[in-house]
């Protein structure tokens, strides 16, 4: 543990709209997610967020628990209805109520909140009216909802992230039509992706502009990737497993860091790909405190030279595929999760090294790792020897990273309990505290006492 550091932040993390439920109290507006989820046949077994794990009525139960966790550390989002109903206009004092509540609930038990401004519920309103993310307009309702947050909370929140998983609302939702608002195109995921990331670099500029010489905190953005490895050592197929981390990680964080995509998306997606101004990359170059991370898994890569005897990817693509030219398997030998997601350890490691040589070693935050797993509660307790050895095996690359020279700094653990899972519906898969959906029970499990008990010894 002394290579983590003493001051290392030990968390756990959630979303809005897969714990709190209450989709429709208190003035909440509807959300993309609110609409989506419930339309038959979009979400496994026709579930929804309407009730969750209903944290809006169970929040200082739930700040309880994370506190007998005994992690001093919580991430999690803020709805953007349930502040403004529609996406702009007269702000939902209950939804500002709540979350002070939660903030206070937090602070009074010696945790620090991490706040996420956008976990990937956008008002419906802003669909409806300018198209969500591929409307230009977007970008200044964004900076209006992040300067009323910052106004709101900023006293005692002191830790800011603009977007999760930027990647996933492009693509998933505009490019491969699995989330809302289901757009099928090779396109609309760049424009998505270009208004997001000015989103964000305005978020940024109006905190540093307004708020962050006063409330004093710090402003980031988190991008998700799992790491790429080429699947031998041939040149074309080291090019191919850079490539497609470029794709990947490079897309949402070299304009953060570098002012610009990559070079390799530049010349591949052609006019597909917006162009910044010279002053939206002045705006966007330097626009994050520190590197959030979400990390899960591992996958091979080899080069598409579009050979008929090159066997195609059954996996999908971190990004469009016929602009990558990459094939992606996985190792048959390693382990996996009951999501089919590879358990490969060594490749968070090899991320977070990535990450420090390509971006100037910033301090880094993994702000959401974990696994699902299948376990059953019995009398309130449950074997989970799988999600045990998880977090360990990945526990210990994180400080192999460090003894690499990475600036890794905290680690949340996804998930705080089981959560409505977007499109898979309700399953025990992610959480560290088990949710029985029928009576809305909360259980400690096995990897729960683990991860509180690795916590309390070593810190």
């Amino acid at each position: 543990m002394s290579k983590f550091g003493e001051n290392f932040i030990w968390g756990v993390a959630t979303s809005a709209y897969q714990i709190e439920g209450a989709f429709d109290e208190d003035g909440k507006g509807l959300s993309i997610w609110d609409t989506f989820s419930n339309k038959p046949g979009n979400v496994m077994n026709d579930e929804n967020g309407n009730v969750a794990c209903d944290h809006y009525h169970m929040s200082s139960s739930d700040v309880k628990m994370i506190a007998d966790l005994g992690v001093k550390a919580y991430r999690f989002s803020i709805a953007w209805t349930r502040i403004l109903p529609q996406g702009y206009g007269e702000v939902n004092q209950k939804g500002i109520d709540f979350y002070n509540k939660l903030i206070d609930d937090l602070l009074a038990n010696g945790i620090t909140p991490w706040v996420t401004l956008y976990h990937w519920d956008l008002p419906q309103t802003l669909q409806d009216e300018h198209d969500g993310w591929l409307g230009r307009e977007i970008v200044d309702h964004f900076k209006n909802f992040a300067d009323i947050c910052f106004a709101a909370f900023g006293d005692r929140v002191k830790h800011w992230i603009t977007l999760n998983e930027p990647w996933v609302v492009a693509i998933l939702g505009y490019g491969q039509a699995v989330f809302p608002p289901a757009i099928t195109s090779n396109s609309a995921p760049y424009l998505a992706g270009h208004h997001l990331l000015l989103a964000h670099a305005e978020a940024v500029q109006i905190y540093r502009q307004k708020y962050q010489q006063t409330q004093s905190g710090v402003i980031g953005i988190t991008n998700n990737c799992d790491w790429r490895e080429p699947i031998d050592d041939h040149p074309d197929n080291i090019a191919a497993a850079e490539r497609a981390l470029e794709f990947f990680l490079g897309w949402f964080a070299d304009p953060v860091y570098k002012g610009n995509y990559p070079q390799s998306m530049i010349d591949r997606v052609g006019d597909r790909l917006p162009i910044f101004t010279v002053e939206e990359q002045e705006m966007l170059k330097g626009s994050s405190d520190f590197f959030g991370l979400n990390h899960y898994t591992t996958m091979m890569v080899k080069n598409d030279d579009h050979s008929a005897d090159v066997e195609q990817s059954v996996y999908g693509n971190g990004g469009i595929s016929e602009d990558q030219d990459v094939i992606l398997s996985v190792d048959p030998a390693w382990g996996q999760t009951s999501m089919g997601w590879s358990i490969v350890p060594w490749g968070c490691r090899k991320l977070l090294v990535w990450i420090a040589n390509r971006y100037g070693n910033p301090d880094i935050y993994i702000t959401e790792n974990g696994c699902s797993f299948d376990a059953e509660v019995v009398n309130g307790e449950s074997a989970d020897p799988g999600r045990v050895e998880f977090l360990h095996g990945y526990l210990e690359e994180c400080a192999n990273a460090i003894a690499r020279g990475a600036k890794l700094k905290g680690y949340f653990a996804w998930s705080f309990m089981d959560n409505f899972e977007w499109a898979l519906g309700y399953s025990k898969r992610f959480g560290l505290v088990h949710v029985d959906f029928e009576t809305l029970v909360r259980t400690p499990k096995t990897s729960y006492h683990w991860y509180r008990d690795y916590i309390k010894e070593n810190h």
